[in-house]
C-alpha cells in the first residue's frame, strides 16, 4: 500500500467508526472529511469540493422543495385523507390499501414526510373501525420505506448509487431504472404482511405520544359569512365536503341567536355565524383568505392596522401568539366579553384552546379556566400587555402556517412535469428538480421561507462530503484494493451469493448508519469488487444501496420506524420479529432481479 491508500483507509475507517458513535454530528463529519482528503493532498481542492455540486446534493435540495410544497399546499395530507377513505372496515382491507397506497406516495417524496402525513391518518383508521394501532402503524413504516425503492428520487442512497456508478465510468440510473425491483419489494411486502406479518405484530392500542403541548390541533373559534364570503347560499354540509376548507362546523349563529340542530342543510346568509373547531394551520390560512372573515377580528378588528403581505418580505405589524392563563389569574371564572379583552389590552382573541372539556359555544361566552391557551392577534404593543399582565402564565409563538390548498393542482403538476422531465432525458435529474423547486417558489405554492426549511441541511452537507470520499477512493486505488481482498474469498462464489452476503452486510450495517451514509461508503469498492470479478457493476451497487433503504432488522435503522415506535406502543422485539423475515425476503427479491436488469 502507498501513503495516499493508508491515509484513504485510515480516512474510511473513522468516518465508520464517528457515523456509527455520532459522537459528532453526521454532517460535521462530512465537512471534516472534505477538508482531510484536501489537507493529505488526496484530492484538489475542486475534486475535494465536489459533492456540493454533485447530483445527489442538488436532487435532493430539490426533491426537499417540491416534497414540501406538496405538504405545504394540501395535497399529501389529501392523498391521506383518500387512502384513509378507501382502508375499509376490516384489517385486511386497511392493509391492502394503506401499504401499496404509502409505497406509491413514497416513491416520489421523502419516507420520513409520508409517515409523518400518514401517522394521524393511520391512527385515526384505528380508532374509528377498531383495530390496534400497533397492527397498520409498523406496515405503514415498512411500506414508505419500501416505496423509495422504485425511483431513485425516493431516496439519497439512489442518488448516490448513480453518482459512483458514473465515477466508475458507468452510465447513472435512471429516475425508474430501479422500479421493477422497488414495484416488486412493494407487492411482496404488502403480501408479506397481510399473510404472515399480522400475525407477528402485536395487538395494542394507540399510545397517546408526545405531542407538543402547544402544537394543538382542536381550537375553537368563528367564522363570519360577509356579503362578498364564498359561503353564502351553500349549506354547512357543501363547505365541509369541499377540500380547500378544512374545520368543522359545531353551531349556527344567526340574528343573535343559536340555531337548534339539524343545521347542516341551511343556506347561510350574509350576517351568520359559524362556531367551527379548527386546525392551526387552517386558521391562519382562513384569516389570510379573500372575503372570508374571523368573528372576533370583524368585530373588533376594524381599527387595527393591517397586516403587511408576507410575499414582499416587510414585517408584519400584526402578529399570532398563544398566551396561557395562570392559575390564580383574575380571569379565571369570567368571559372574554365580561373582560373586554380587546379594550383591556388592545389584542384580538381569535381562537381558544382547552385541554378537558369539550367547547362548542362561542367564544365570547366561554368561561375562562387556568391553563386554557389563547390565541391572541396584535401589534407589538397589544401584545406586550398581555405578556407584562400576572393573568397569564406564559407566552409563546402560535405554530400555524397557511396551506395554499387552491394552488395544490399546480403543486402536483410541477412534481408531474419533473419526473417526466427526468424519465425521458429531456433534462438530468438534478436539473429537472432544480427547475421543479423553483417553479414551486415562483408560483407560490411554497414561499422562500419555507423551502429553505424544506431542505434538510444535514442531509445535503452528508451527501456533499461523503461523495469525496468515494472519489478519493477511487483516486487513489483503494477502492480495488479493498475489493481485491474481498475478490480472494468470494471469487469463486456464484454471483447471486455473493451479492446475498453484500446485501447482509450493508443492511447490518446501516442500522447504525444512515442509508446514505452506507452507500456513500461502500458503493465504491462494490464498484471494484464487481469489475475485480469481472462483473456489471450496476447490480452490486444497487445491492449495496437497496440494503441500506430496506433493511427492518430493527426499529432504529430509519427515522420512519421511530416515527411510529411510540404511537404503536411498540417494543425492541416486534421489529425484530417481523422486520427480520421481511428483510430476508426483500434481499431474496433483490439479488434475483438486480443481475436480470443489469447484465454483464
Amino acid at each position: 500500500m502507498n501513503p495516499q491508500q493508508i491515509f484513504s483507509l485510515l480516512i474510511l475507517l473513522t468516518a465508520i467508526v464517528l457515523f456509527i458513535t455520532e459522537w459528532i454530528r453526521t454532517d460535521i463529519v462530512a465537512v471534516m472529511i472534505v477538508v482531510t482528503l484536501y489537507a493529505t493532498r488526496i484530492l484538489s481542492p475542486q475534486e475535494a469540493l465536489s459533492g456540493f455540486s454533485s447530483e445527489p446534493a442538488i436532487a435532493v435540495a430539490g426533491i426537499f422543495v417540491l416534497s414540501g410544497a406538496l405538504h405545504s399546499t394540501g395535497v399529501s395530507d389529501s392523498i391521506g385523507e383518500r387512502i384513509g377513505r378507501l382502508a375499509g372496515n376490516s384489517l385486511t382491507r386497511a392493509i391492502a390499501v394503506i401499504m401499496p397506497s404509502v409505497a406509491l406516495l413514497s416513491a416520489f417524496t421523502h419516507h420520513v414526510t409520508t409517515t409523518a402525513v400518514m401517522v394521524p391518518v393511520t391512527l385515526d383508521i384505528s380508532r374509528k373501525r377498531n383495530i390496534p394501532a400497533s397492527k397498520l402503524l409498523m406496515p405503514m413504516s415498512f411500506a414508505a420505506s419500501l416505496g423509495t425503492a422504485i425511483t431513485i428520487i425516493g431516496a439519497p442512497a439512489f442518488l448516490i448509487a448513480s453518482t459512483i456508478l458514473q465515477q466508475g465510468n458507468r452510465p447513472g440510473l435512471g429516475i425508474f431504472s430501479i422500479a421493477p425491483i422497488g414495484l416488486s419489494l412493494s407487492l411482496v411486502g404488502t403480501l408479506f404482511v397481510l399473510l404472515v406479518g399480522r400475525f407477528l405484530l402485536p395487538e395494542r392500542a394507540a399510545g397517546k405520544g408526545k405531542t407538543s403541548y402547544f402544537r394543538l390541533e382542536d381550537y375553537l373559534t368563528e367564522i363570519v359569512i360577509t356579503d362578498k364570503s364564498p359561503f353564502v347560499n351553500k349549506t354547512i354540509a357543501e363547505i365541509e365536503q369541499d377540500e380547500r376548507y378544512k374545520f368543522r362546523v359545531l353551531g349556527l349563529i344567526r340574528n343573535r341567536r343559536r340555531l337548534p340542530a339539524p343545521f347542516k342543510e341551511e343556506l347561510l346568509k350574509p350576517g351568520d355565524v359559524l362556531v367551527v373547531r379548527i386546525t392551526p394551520d387552517e386558521l391562519i390560512a382562513i384569516r389570510e383568505e379573500p372575503n372570508v372573515e374571523l368573528h372576533p377580528v370583524k368585530m373588533y378588528g376594524e381599527d387595527q392596522p393591517q397586516k403587511k403581505s408576507q410575499d414582499n418580505g416587510d414585517q408584519e405589524d400584526d402578529e399570532f401568539v398563544q398566551a396561557v392563563i395562570a392559575p390564580r389569574s383574575d380571569l379565571i371564572g369570567r368571559t372574554l366579553r365580561q373582560v373586554n379583552f380587546q379594550r383591556r389590552y388592545g389584542a384580538i382573541v381569535v381562537g381558544l384552546w382547552r385541554k378537558d372539556g369539550w367547547l362548542d359555544q362561542e367564544i365570547s361566552k366561554i368561561r375562562l379556566r387556568a391553563n386554557d391557551v389563547l390565541v391572541l392577534e396584535g401589534n407589538e404593543e397589544s401584545l406586550a400587555n398581555v405578556a407584562n399582565d400576572p393573568a397569564f402564565l406564559m407566552m409563546i409563538p402560535f405554530h400555524g402556517e397557511a396551506k395554499p390548498r387552491r394552488k395544490a393542482w399546480l403543486a402536483a403538476l410541477i412534481m408531474l412535469a419533473t419526473i417526466l422531465l427526468a424519465a425521458f432525458n429531456l433534462m438530468s435529474i438534478e436539473m429537472a428538480a432544480l427547475s421543479g423547486a423553483v417553479a414551486v417558489v415562483i408560483t407560490r405554492c411554497i414561499s422562500p421561507r419555507q423551502a429553505y426549511e424544506a431542505i434538510d441541511g444535514r442531509i445535503f452537507v452528508f451527501i456533499a462530503g461523503a461523495i469525496p470520499l468515494g472519489v478519493a477512493m477511487q483516486k487513489t486505488g483503494t477502492a480495488s484494493l479493498l475489493a481485491g481482498w474481498l475478490g480472494n474469498g468470494v471469487g469463486g462464489w456464484p454471483e447471486r451469493v455473493i451479492l446475498f452476503a453484500l446485501f447482509a452486510v450493508g443492511a447490518i450495517i446501516t442500522q447504525f448508519m444512515s442509508d446514505a451514509a452506507t452507500t456513500a461508503l461502500f458503493a465504491p469498492v462494490a464498484v471494484a469488487l464487481a469489475q475485480a470479478l469481472g462483473r456489471a457493476p450496476e447490480p452490486f451497487v444497487v445491492t449495496v444501496a437497496m440494503a441500506s433503504v430496506i433493511a427492518f432488522l430493527t426499529p432504529i435503522g430509519h427515522h420512519g420506524n421511530l416515527l411510529v415506535y411510540g404511537p404503536g406502543r411498540y417494543q425492541f422485539s416486534d421489529s425484530v420479529k417481523v422486520g427480520t423475515p421481511l428483510t430476508v425476503i426483500c434481499a431474496a427479491i433483490v439479488v434475483l432481479l438486480a443481475p436480470l436488469i443489469w447484465r454483464s
